[in-house]
């Protein structure tokens, strides 16, 4: 099938591209390159324009199309930045996703896999967060995405445009054979600023945001999903709107829980050495525990991620940092 995946020069969406061109498919991406890297895109053409741009889109489609499936990774996405900046959140992610709802609608695409994310619970009530918890978003970011999840419910019922959301929790890891990994600027991820940290010695000392959460070490916890599992689970869920007609919504993760600390302590042993840190001030809008209960994306998509171990996740980012190509 032909597919269009906007965001494609990014993180998450360079490894759904590599995914879908060793499954056979055609892939077509669409990146404005403002966080994402023109050497990513290795598995189609890239047309670089602009959700928020109404004629960058026609002429995508009118160009490049008709597409089998739609992959809509193009987000701002830090949640710290969403606090101070709420207008450029609201702008990019939710007038950027109507108007290619709008694109899609008058060019008759009515299967669309969406980018969502663990925002959308805020500080959660439970253990374990499953698609019955309650969504209440303690951050723009969140709310953002959360609004998307709203309107694609209202686009299917008025005009029957299919949608899947997948709720990541934290993407991580990188491609096994280290063509394409993770990289942002400015990097605010953990794993990679744990790894950076080691190979840039006291230049670049880790920073560890907050040490008083009520956790068990006070640190913040969270699910960690290596990126070729959350790619699987999108090309899982173009699939499965092949035969389901609505909107859907799917939590993705390991269903295990990380500290921080947890996870420096993982990366010692990946990287063979003690890594030193410094506890900072707590971010605006991180909430202490966000682990998933990805027992529905497994029941109805028929995923199964198959990296689980957090040091063999650990390991193929290191591998990718030690010989960056981009």
């Amino acid at each position: 099938m032909k597919v269009l995946v906007l965001g494609g020069a990014g993180y998450i969406g360079s490894h759904m591209c590599k995914l879908l061109s060793t499954q056979g498919h055609q892939v077509v991406v669409f990146d404005n390159l403002s966080t994402g890297y023109q050497e990513a895109v290795k598995w189609g053409p890239l047309v670089v324009g602009d959700v928020l741009v109404k004629a960058d889109l026609e002429k995508l489609f009118s160009q490049h199309g008709p597409f089998d499936l739609i992959i809509h990774f193009c987000a701002k996405s830090l949640v710290g930045e969403s606090v101070k900046q709420p207008n450029e959140y609201y702008r990019n992610n939710v007038v950027g996703t109507l108007n290619l709802l709008d694109q899609m609608v008058r060019t008759g695409h009515d299967k669309l896999v969406f980018s969502s994310t663990a925002a959308v619970f805020g500080t959660p009530l439970v253990e374990l967060i499953d698609e019955m918890q309650p969504r209440l978003p303690i951050n723009p970011y969140g709310q953002s995405k959360k609004m998307v999840e709203d309107i694609l419910q209202d686009y299917f019922n008025a005009f029957g445009l299919k949608s899947v959301c997948l709720r990541y929790f934290n993407a991580c890891g990188a491609d096994p054979d280290a063509e394409i990994g993770e990289r942002h600027e400015p990097e605010t991820h953990l794993i990679p600023n744990i790894l950076k940290s080691v190979l840039n010695g006291s230049e670049q000392k880790l920073k560890v945001f907050g040490d008083s959460y009520p956790t068990a070490d006070g640190t913040c916890v969270r699910d960690y999903i290596h990126i070729n599992d959350l790619a699987s689970a999108h090309l899982l869920a173009g699939e499965y709107l092949d035969t389901n007609k609505g909107a859907y919504a799917f939590n993705l993760g390991n269903g295990a829980g990380f500290s921080v600390l947890d996870i420096i302590s993982a990366a010692e042993n990946v990287v063979g050495d003690k890594i030193p840190y410094n506890i900072e001030e707590a971010r605006a809008g991180d909430p202490p525990v966000l682990v998933a209960n990805a027992a529905l994306a497994k029941q109805e998509l028929g995923w199964q991620p198959q990296y689980t171990e957090i040091e063999k996740i650990i390991a193929t980012a290191w591998r990718w940092h030690q010989n960056e190509r981009f």
